[in-house]
Order: structure tokens, then C-alpha cells, then sequence
């Protein structure tokens, strides 16, 4: 082979080399990119109660602390616009995985797979001793709002203020005896699912699908695109997922048994309690999820208080389809 055409082959191939390298520079990060990539950044891990925690934490830490809390079948990402503005702001954003969702683990494989709301409760003040966390502000929504409600009501010296989409959702499985309407059973239609085994089965098998179902149905006019969606749905691959879910909606029916450590905290919550810190409730004007109506909550919510309605089609995860509206709650909450 002469010179000059080595020299044309060895050209030809520095071009070729250098054009994939630069296409594949342009390629958007895929679902399992790298955490470093999430603007939630990478994840910490904290050994608290009876859970190793995967959580995420942003902005300076010696700022006042916010935790935000997700709901099913969402993820910590439904924060991921408002955590970053909070953290702008000065404040140290905390956004825990709920126990049966993304990294967070059970430290033992004999626990029960308990979901009932006492539990739930409690995990978030063993997340908060865990992290030396005296007092927060506190956001949430779904399953969210109600461990927030519930540490709101139960350890009001732990919380400065709260910030709660559909307001007061503490409930017991006494209630939980009371048929509604045949409407509004007809939208807790997945409740009864999950009382069945085949529901049970289904869940597993076709969780992606059936999460993805809810998103729609809660969020009729929210129009996320599949990245969206499957950022979150990874936290569903969580081992205990499944019996944490089915473990939450059987409870309510009384069709499955808590553990009697937390007897005493849902006596407590079955009456009823007032959350008296200063609260701003949210609700979106597209909520397709089951929600009580705000007249109904609010004499449950004593201190300083307000109810703000979210427009614009904003649907059940409102964190995530109004961000600024939402982060503009947490900050006047601090300030009521």
C-alpha cells in the first residue's frame, strides 16, 4: 500500500471517528443516565427507623429545611422543578422515597410490608431524627400530603408550616366503612382492585402500564410525554412497591391488618385531629383523582390558613404541572 493512500485511508477514519463522537455528544440522556444528570442530583441514603431512606437534598445546609413528600404512583421527581427553586431561595430542600418506592429499602427482610398511614407518619419523623432535623416546612400531595397532615397534626412542634394539595386527608378504617356515593365510589375503583388477589397479581404484573393509567386519569389535561412518565416509573421496580400499594388500600378497608405499634397513633388519627400550624391548601381545577372539597377540610385546619385554587388544567400531581404555584405556597406558608 503506498503512502498516499494509507494517508486517505487514516483521514477517512479520524472523520468517521470524529463525526460519532460528536452525534453521540448530542444524544439526550436516557432514563438510566447517570445520577449526576438528575437535577435532583445523586441520591443520599440515611438509616432511619425501620428504613434505609434514598433521598434527595438540595441547596445550602444550613438553610431553613423544606421536605416534600411524593404520592402514588408518583416518584421524588414530581419536585423536580420545585426543589431546585426552593433551594435558589435559601432553603435546604429534603425529598425523601417513601418506603416501597426507589432506592428506599426495609433494614430487615422479617418487617411487615405496613402501609397504614400511621407508618407512613412515623417514617418521617425517623427520617428527621435520623438527619438531626428539629423542624420543617412541610409540601405534599396524595399519600404526600397525607403523612404531611398527619406529622402536622400529631407533632405540630415539628413542623413551622404546611403546604397540602386536597387539603386534610387523615382518615381510619372506621371511616373507611362508610359507602359514598355511587360516583364517587366509581373513582376508587383501583381500591377495590387491589382488595382482590387478582388484583393484587395484576398490579404486579402490569404495574408500569396500570401506573401510567392513573397519571392519565388524575391529570386529564396534563400532557407529560413518555420521558416524563419513565423517570418516575423506575421507583415502581422497588421490590416491596407492590405489597406496599396493595398493602395502603387494603388497610383502608379494613381487609388487612397494621401493626400494633402504631395502634396508639391511629387512635389519635381516627378521631380526627385539628392541625393547627399555618397551613396553605392547593387544589387543581383538573383533578381527576379522588378529593375532598375544600368547604368540607377546612374547619379541620385551626391556625393560620389559607385555600388556593390552582387553574389552567392543573391535575391531581401538582407539584409537577405548577411548579411555581407550588413553590410559591411553600415560601408564604414560612411567612403566614
Amino acid at each position: 500500500m503506498n503512502k498516499k493512500i494509507a494517508l486517505a485511508i487514516l483521514t477517512a477514519l479520524a472523520g468517521t471517528i470524529g463525526t460519532a463522537h460528536a452525534q453521540s455528544a448530542q444524544t439526550p440522556a436516557s432514563p438510566s443516565a447517570p445520577a449526576s444528570q438528575d437535577p435532583l442530583g445523586p441520591l443520599k441514603h440515611v438509616h432511619a427507623g425501620v428504613l434505609d431512606v434514598a433521598y434527595a437534598e438540595l441547596g445550602p445546609a444550613n438553610g431553613p429545611v423544606v421536605i416534600l413528600l411524593h404520592g402514588w404512583p408518583y416518584d421524588i421527581h414530581s419536585y423536580e422543578e420545585v426543589a431546585p427553586a426552593l433551594a435558589a431561595k435559601g432553603y435546604r430542600v429534603l425529598i425523601p422515597y417513601a418506603r416501597g418506592y426507589g432506592g428506599t429499602r426495609f433494614l430487615s427482610a422479617d418487617t411487615l410490608r405496613n402501609a397504614e398511614p400511621a407508618a407512613l407518619g412515623q417514617d418521617v419523623i425517623d427520617f428527621m431524627d435520623a438527619l438531626h432535623i428539629r423542624r420543617a416546612v412541610f409540601g405534599g400531595f396524595d399519600w404526600g400530603a397525607r403523612s404531611a397532615d398527619i406529622v402536622a397534626a400529631l407533632w405540630p412542634e415539628r413542623v413551622k408550616a404546611l403546604v397540602s394539595v386536597s387539603g386534610y386527608l387523615i382518615g381510619s378504617q372506621e371511616a373507611g366503612k362508610t359507602p359514598l356515593l355511587p360516583e364517587a365510589e366509581y373513582q376508587w375503583w383501583y381500591q377495590f382492585y387491589f382488595a382482590t388477589d387478582r388484583g393484587r397479581l395484576g398490579y404486579e404484573k402490569n404495574h408500569h402500564d396500570f401506573a401510567k393509567l392513573i397519571w392519565r386519569n388524575a391529570s386529564p389535561k396534563w400532557n407529560f410525554d413518555d420521558a416524563t412518565y419513565e423517570r418516575s416509573a423506575q421507583a415502581f421496580e422497588n421490590p416491596d412497591h407492590v405489597a406496599i400499594t396493595v398493602h395502603n388500600y387494603r388497610w383502608r378497608l379494613n381487609l388487612a391488618n397494621g401493626e400494633a405499634k402504631y395502634d396508639a397513633l391511629e387512635k389519635k388519627l381516627a378521631q380526627g385531629p385539628k392541625i393547627a400550624v399555618p397551613t396553605i391548601t392547593l387544589e387543581g381545577d383538573a383533578n381527576g383523582a379522588p378529593h375532598p372539597q375544600p368547604a368540607a377540610y377546612a374547619k379541620q385546619f385551626t391556625g393560620k390558613y389559607e385555600f388556593r385554587l390552582i387553574t389552567g388544567g392543573i391535575g391531581h400531581n401538582l407539584p409537577e404541572e405548577a411548579p411555581e404555584a407550588f413553590t410559591k405556597a411553600i415560601v408564604d406558608a414560612d411567612r403566614l
